[in-house]
């Protein structure tokens, strides 16, 4: 059984502390993903999980009220539970 990890980078607009936090409330609630990464100094955040791109896109912008802009997609196949 093989499952599709994806590494996503996206770009949005983290002026304050405020939207910060806005931000990463919204992805500790997300269930599919594994990990994240904030980077405020690029406004970047980058996220890894088994879900769908687009999706998460759309709820962090929901959840946010922030433009999402998809910066890189990566696939990632872990099916047979070894990594390099």
């Amino acid at each position: 059984m093989s499952y599709k990890f994806y590494c996503m980078t996206v770009r949005m607009n983290i002026d304050c502390n405020g939207c910060y936090q806005r931000i990463r409330r919204a992805l500790l609630q997300m269930q599919d993903l594994d990990s994240h990464l904030i980077d405020r100094k690029q406004q970047r955040v980058s996220v890894c999980g088994a879900f769908v791109p687009q999706d998460v896109a759309i709820k962090l912008r929901k959840k946010t009220n922030r433009r999402v802009e998809i910066l890189e997609i990566k696939e990632i196949d872990a099916g047979d539970g070894h990594r390099l």
